[in-house]
């Protein structure tokens, strides 16, 4: 799928000890983390990806691109 015709993650929400819980996207819509995770392994949003941490969990990063500056913790809060 074109990624100009996909979703993108715009902002995020955090907990108190700065995890990103949600995330809202191009459409505005707001995605728990669940929701998130499994769009985006079905390809539904552009610009990030998923992948097993140590712990076995799956977690949700931005796709590297050497741009620091729309890493999901930079993005804005919402």
């Amino acid at each position: 799928m074109d990624n100009t015709a996909r979703e993108q993650i715009t902002a995020v929400r955090k907990n108190g000890d700065g995890d990103l819980t949600s995330f809202q996207t191009s459409t505005g819509r707001v995605l728990d983390y669940s929701q998130a995770l499994n769009e985006i392994e079905a390809g539904s949003i552009a610009g990030v990806n998923v992948f097993k941490a140590k712990d076995g969990s799956k977690r949700i990063r931005g796709d590297a691109d050497g741009d620091p500056s729309n890493n999901l913790d930079q993005l804005p809060l919402f």
